[in-house]
């Protein structure tokens, strides 16, 4: 089962659903912001990704950066401020057998549908 953290407002969230669509994917989708990611979801995220948590952090929204930017925190507190503000959350994430991309470059997502496993 494929599932999607998407946010309808932005452009390459919509890309990746429809993308997932015309590829006629079974997925779930979690509507990130409404239904926000648990720290075990994102912990569990970031270890698909390989990723730090700051690396999952989108850097150009206003709260991160009138409130975070340029903060030495430690990767526990940056997830929970992903917890507590998941607008700074990257996305779209998709998620496929136990791995995960991000849409960013869309192509992202096509490499991980074409991943036999």
């Amino acid at each position: 089962m494929i599932k999607i953290y998407h946010n309808n407002r932005c452009s390459k969230s919509r890309a990746a659903y429809q993308l997932l669509e015309e590829n006629h994917a079974e997925f779930e989708v979690q509507e990130y912001l409404k239904e926000v990611p648990t720290i075990k979801e994102l912990q569990d995220i970031l270890s698909m990704l390989k990723m730090k948590p700051l690396d999952l952090i989108r850097k150009t929204e206003t709260i991160f950066r009138e409130k975070y930017s340029g903060k030495d925190l430690t990767d526990v507190e940056w997830i929970d401020i992903m917890v507590e503000n998941p607008i700074l959350i990257e996305r779209p994430i998709v998620i496929k057998d136990g791995k995960a991309a991000i849409g960013r470059p869309i192509e992202n997502i096509i490499d991980l549908l074409k991943d036999p496993k």
